[in-house]
């Protein structure tokens, strides 16, 4: 990704998303082992490859925890993604030797949307996209004995950028606490090829659709403010620190709109045994 020059007015606020790139991939190398050899005794990653640098950094954590004969990922296109997302995605299975497998979803998804009396919007599209993968995701897990690793980031997180039930689906998912911003940094630590860090990212339902445009800020900007957010930062202070009060206003009615994404279903409380509300909160170990 090119340097992005910072605005003069966010010179003067801490850099709340600097990180030890090398101390953070280590960390995380530990978790996945942790969280999947020693609590779950599976020695295995699933992960859908996308072409993406969420996915291709996900997949070169797995590799270092795991060692990449026990990586297996999956390309899941649809009959309009786009070639270069297929064409990126190899590059990562070459870089790193990892057993890898092609599956169109074009049969499962239109054997339903070609059912429906109105054609479906790209939204709709692609939450049935979506959907589709995380069921192959979870299927293939079970015949090859492995876990469905997750790669959505903190920014799509906070900001519901993502389908409920599907991308959020994987039980174990590295990358949730970092920023795009420090994804992108860890991307450069880990090599993942410069042609899929510099490129917008994008959900690839629409030629030319990117996610800063969906989103109306650029994820650098996006971020800053989400650091501050998140800290208990209010958009008074934040316009007093110099950040454009538009872009304020954009990204917290964002997070605002999008809390009960971040969340499983919630429950009719009968009792104080309410599971994930009394009963195993906030963990269940």
């Amino acid at each position: 990704m090119p340097a992005i020059p910072i605005l003069r007015a966010e010179r003067r606020v801490p850099d709340l998303l600097q990180i030890d790139a090398a101390a953070v991939a280590e960390w995380l190398v530990q978790f996945l082992r942790y969280e999947c050899t020693h609590r779950r005794r599976i020695t295995k990653a699933i992960l859908g490859l996308s072409g993406g640098v969420d996915s291709a950094v996900s997949t070169a954590l797995a590799v270092r925890a795991f060692g990449a004969e026990n990586v297996h990922v999956f390309r899941m296109p649809y009959k309009i993604s786009s070639s270069e997302s297929l064409d990126h995605a190899q590059l990562v299975i070459d870089q790193l030797g990892i057993p890898a497998r092609t599956i169109d979803i074009t049969p499962m998804v239109d054997g339903y949307l070609d059912q429906e009396e109105h054609p479906p919007s790209p939204t709709r599209i692609g939450n049935v996209c979506a959907r589709c993968r995380i069921n192959i995701l979870f299927d293939q897990s079970a015949k090859l004995g492995g876990l469905p690793i997750g790669t959505g980031n903190k920014t799509e997180r906070l900001f519901g950028y993502y389908t409920w039930h599907a991308d959020d689906a994987p039980p174990i998912n590295p990358l949730g606490d970092l920023y795009k911003t420090q994804v992108w940094e860890l991307a450069r630590y880990l090599r993942v090829p410069e042609v899929i860090i510099d490129k917008p990212a994008t959900a690839d339902l629409v030629k030319g659709q990117t996610d800063e445009g969906d989103f109306g800020i650029t994820y650098l900007k996006a971020d800053r403010i989400l650091a501050f957010l998140t800290q208990g930062y209010s958009q008074e202070k934040l316009v007093e620190m110099g950040f454009d009060a538009g872009e304020v206003a954009l990204v917290f009615k964002r997070v605002e709109g999008t809390h009960w994404k971040r969340r499983g279903p919630t429950v009719a409380m009968l009792s104080d045994t309410a599971i994930g509300e009394f009963y195993l909160r906030p963990v269940d170990y």
